[in-house]
């Protein structure tokens, strides 16, 4: 296996589990949260998403797919383009309410294009110094790494939270 084909299938699998997660769900089925403080299915969701459209926006050096392709418009969220979520307060996570469609077609469109991007890797690609702001320089392997980790974490935690949602 390849580091193309390594970070395909890692991603990938987010991918194939993303229709399943949102499924049958109402708009207040994805914006329910098991208390005030608690982040939603939806905002979990459209996080990850946002994370792994602005990194990979970030090393390819292009336009974001979530401003490119129109989604910023789309979900009509009162954010600025550019939110993506980190340290939202709790109030700002319950105004994402969308549907499961709308969720789904966005993680898609940008699993589109960070799939076609990873499948042009090779082993040297990595270690580009991607972001000099950090001690060490951040490389594109590391800013990958925690695109993976980013998006498995929050994957996991709309599982759980759909859990506790079918529970109630």
């Amino acid at each position: 296996m390849n580091v193309s084909e390594l970070l395909a299938d890692a991603l990938g699998r987010v991918r194939e589990q993303m229709p399943d997660l949102v499924a049958g769900l109402s708009d207040d089925d994805l914006a329910w949260r098991p208390d005030p403080e608690a982040n939603s299915i939806a905002w979990l969701v459209w996080h990850l998403t946002r994370i792994e459209d602005d990194h990979v926006a970030g090393v390819t050096g292009t336009e974001q797919v979530w401003v490119a392709e129109g989604w910023a418009q789309r979900f009509g969220l009162p954010f600025g383009v550019h939110e993506h979520g980190y340290s939202m307060s709790a109030a700002d996570v319950g105004k994402v309410r969308v549907s499961g469609d709308l969720l789904t077609g966005y993680y898609e469109a940008v699993a589109a294009r960070t799939a076609a991007y990873v499948a042009s890797l090779g082993p040297d690609d990595l270690d580009r110094v991607v972001d000099a702001a950090w001690d060490p320089p951040v490389t594109l392997g590391v800013r990958l790494i925690s695109v993976v980790n980013e998006v498995n974490a929050h994957l996991g935690q709309a599982q759980y939270v759909r859990g506790l949602l079918e529970r109630r």
